[in-house]
């Protein structure tokens, strides 16, 4: 049994029984609710879509699209030393230094004996 209980503004709130619906019946308003839900999310991502792409082409932007790729993206750098007896190991002097670069360090070399 369903029942309006009052009505708000556009919406409808209703009081209903479960214990004495059928198990098609909820499984009925399972899927509506489902469907109802899917909808709703789906017109908040169209709202939020587009008013992210006003704000794009506020900045002057061509589209959203446009200002999602305008970040330029990060470039490797170059190493500037280099394992003196494996030459595939290298390290840019940027970040945490690697492992055999401590070492040598501790042991009172300099980073000037692994420059490239």
């Amino acid at each position: 049994m369903v029942s309006v209980v009052r009505q708000a503004s556009e919406e409808t709130v209703m009081d209903i029984n479960y214990n004495e619906l059928s198990l098609e019946q909820l499984k009925e308003i399972n899927k509506r609710s489902a469907a109802a839900i899917a909808d709703f999310e789906n017109r908040a991502k169209k709202d939020a879509i587009q008013k992210a792409t006003e704000i794009a082409k506020a900045a002057g932007f061509a589209s959203l699209e446009d200002m999602l790729v305008a970040q330029p993206a990060k470039q490797k750098a170059e190493p500037k030393y280099r394992h003196p007896e494996n030459p595939e190991l290298t390290w840019s002097g940027r970040g945490r230094k690697p492992g055999w670069i401590a070492e040598a360090l501790e042991a009172g070399k300099s980073l000037d004996d692994f420059a490239i």
